[in-house]
């Protein structure tokens, strides 16, 4: 059997790296296509390289653009690599261009398509990557749920006879790299001179938060302005909206910091007194550590961090802070993620799906 799984983001990156482990004890063909969507190397080419997973056997360099510009140049590429590969699975992602534009490319070829991470929904249509969940589950021949919530939306949608619940792979990952780095100090905290438990790790980077210049500054004048150092993880995007709109991303208790290695954040998220982010991939990982989050969003896909009291919405500046400053939440022994072990099941349903 052959899978061939498209990335080109940074939480793809993560997935991919367990995906990719279980299907080579499986003794199954893999080819990694890198669509370029994220291009800088501390986004893209080092976590490869953190993650153990190599270098992609194909990376189609499609770079920055509009939504219609980079998903119409990803189609245009992905059809010549699933023509020449002809898998028995094209495996897609998330929720960006890249998922959505392979899994339109592969359908359209007959070709099966698994949609990882599937079933999630914010239910709030202005949000691009909303379109690319729903678009791609629609066209997927196999659904496979992180979650029994998003099993829940799937059937809600009609498609249950598709979906499995396997767990979130990137729970898989995160443990594997928390108890790496476990022990060890933290690299950030080591250059920036920082106290463990005294500073907060933020990233904030969707285009409701970052490109109207006035919400970017209201984001970035609230982070400022929080009771311990904010250590903003800033893609290169967003230093350039910020640069353009004459918004200081360092400035008070902010210090703008270009993004770190995974296993470097891991680390970072440890040591610190909470995270900030619009990130949905961080909410979950301060979740998993055991780490306060406060999201600066309206809504989230990952419930079950607000229910159980680790993670708080937040759209002010008042309300940042509130959220930040909150008391710890109550420790809980819950896993809605899984155990860990979701990789395997994904191969697993794979190779079992073909065999039907």
């Amino acid at each position: 059997m052959k899978i061939v799984s498209v990335v080109g983001a940074r939480p793809q990156f993560v997935k991919l790296a367990p995906i990719h482990k279980a299907v080579l004890a499986a003794g199954v063909e893999h080819v990694i296509v890198h669509t370029g969507q994220h291009y800088d190397p501390m986004l893209s080419d080092v976590f490869f390289e953190d993650l153990g997973i190599g270098a992609p056997d194909v990376h189609l360099g499609v770079g920055s653009g509009s939504h219609g510009v980079q998903t119409g140049a990803m189609l245009a590429a992905l059809d010549a690599v699933f023509d020449e590969h002809r898998p028995d699975w094209v495996l897609v992602y998330g929720d960006t261009n890249s998922t959505v534009a392979a899994a339109l490319s592969a359908a359209k070829m007959h070709i099966p398509v698994a949609h990882l991470e599937a079933g999630l929904r914010s239910f709030n249509r202005r949000m691009p990557e909303e379109h690319n969940r729903v678009m791609t589950d629609h066209a997927a021949d196999l659904l496979l749920a992180p979650t029994q919530v998003a099993v829940d939306h799937l059937a809600t949608e009609g498609l249950a006879a598709r979906t499995v619940l396997v767990g979130d792979v990137m729970t898989d990952v995160l443990f594997e790299v928390r108890d790496e780095v476990a022990g060890r100090p933290s690299a950030l905290v080591e250059e920036l001179g920082l106290e463990p438990g005294a500073y907060y790790v933020a990233t904030i980077h969707r285009a409701e938060n970052t490109d109207d210049p006035q919400r970017l500054a209201e984001v970035a004048g609230g982070l400022a302005h929080l009771d311990k150092p904010v250590i903003l993880l800033a893609h290169p995007r967003v230093v350039a909206r910020a640069a353009a709109a004459g918004v200081e991303l360092t400035q008070g208790s902010l210090i703008a910091h270009t993004p770190l290695a995974y296993p470097d954040l891991i680390a970072a998220a440890l040591s610190s007194a909470g995270i900030v982010t619009d990130s949905g991939g961080l909410q979950k990982e301060a979740f998993l550590l055991g780490v306060p989050c406060t999201t600066v969003r309206t809504e989230t896909e990952w419930v079950e961090t607000i229910e159980l009291g680790w993670n708080v919405l937040a759209n002010t500046s008042a309300e940042i802070a509130a959220g930040v400053t909150r008391p710890r939440p109550v420790e809980t022994d819950a896993a809605p993620y899984g155990d860990g072990h979701a990789a395997g099941r994904v191969v697993q349903t794979l190779l079992d799906a073909r065999r039907v």
